[in-house]
């Protein structure tokens, strides 16, 4: 385990890195005793750091929910992360390269709670009954640590990822939400559009075979830290398409079929 002047130190270090959009090498280069409890600390101290500057919890997201990311990963579970208010963007507008260091973009459904869910013991059905609507959602996902090392090219860890946020750097919603019981959400599905061609198509059953799943497993996993979902969270259930690259005066466009349709440029 890193000490807490460490993690503290570490935390500051990725402010910066998002505020001067300069990646930072790999954190567990350099400790690499590092654990998941690091990581997770890590993004706590930086949490602090944002709200101390201004910035508010929104909600949280939940990555690495795909089979194949998670072996990838080497972890058998979901990784999470909170959404800080400076990381919404409108649909329909121009978000500004300059924002980010190396975006990439996911398609995922977002659950915007109507009462709070508090662990240990949530239920999917819980989830559900909890959740006011479903939108159709894009994660903007950035690398304030380096994905690749610049020199060796080795890939980061994911006790890096969980520090950095687990990636995560802008959510745009969008599209028709719906109650959580108006649709089967398994088989929600989008087509991702990169400036007209189709990059991506998923379902959402990709999403641990169902997107609720995920939002009972966080709600659970952040009980020990006396932490819950709150009432009017927005929840990011995870990806069900793979992460496309991203370049000033690309135009992405998620067609969700009947949930309508999310759309953005990068300017």
């Amino acid at each position: 385990m890193l000490d807490l002047a460490t993690t503290q130190a570490l935390a500051r270090q990725l402010q910066t890195a998002r505020r001067t959009r300069t990646p930072l090498r790999q954190f567990s280069r350099q400790y690499p005793q590092m654990t998941l409890e690091d990581g997770y600390a890590i993004q706590r101290e930086w949490v602090k750091l944002e709200q101390a500057a201004g910035r508010t919890i929104r909600g949280r997201k939940i990555g690495l929910t795909s089979r194949a990311m998670q072996l990838s990963s080497q972890i058998t579970e979901p990784d999470y992360a909170p959404l800080m208010d400076d990381m919404f963007y409108a649909s329909g507008g121009d978000i500004p390269m300059g924002d980010f260091i190396a975006p990439r973009v996911e398609v995922e459904l977002a659950f915007i709670l109507g009462r709070e869910l508090r662990g240990p013991h949530v239920t999917i059905f819980e989830v559900l009954a909890a959740t006011e609507y479903v939108t159709p959602a894009i994660e903007i996902i950035d690398a304030r640590i380096e994905q690749f090392d610049r020199d060796t090219r080795a890939p980061r860890k994911v006790f890096d990822t969980i520090s950095d946020f687990a990636a995560n750097a802008g959510i745009v919603l969008g599209g028709r939400p719906v109650k959580p019981d108006a649709v089967d959400l398994r088989w929600v599905g989008a087509m991702l559009f990169k400036n007209g061609v189709i990059e991506e198509t998923g379902l959402a059953a990709g999403v641990l075979g169902h997107p609720a799943t995920g939002v009972a497993w966080l709600a659970n996993k952040i009980a020990p830290y006396d932490e819950h979902l709150r009432a009017g969270d927005v929840v990011l259930a995870g990806s069900f398409t793979r992460p496309t690259p991203a370049a000033a005066g690309d135009t992405f466009s998620a067609d969700y079929g009947p949930l309508g349709t999310v759309a953005f440029r990068f300017v």
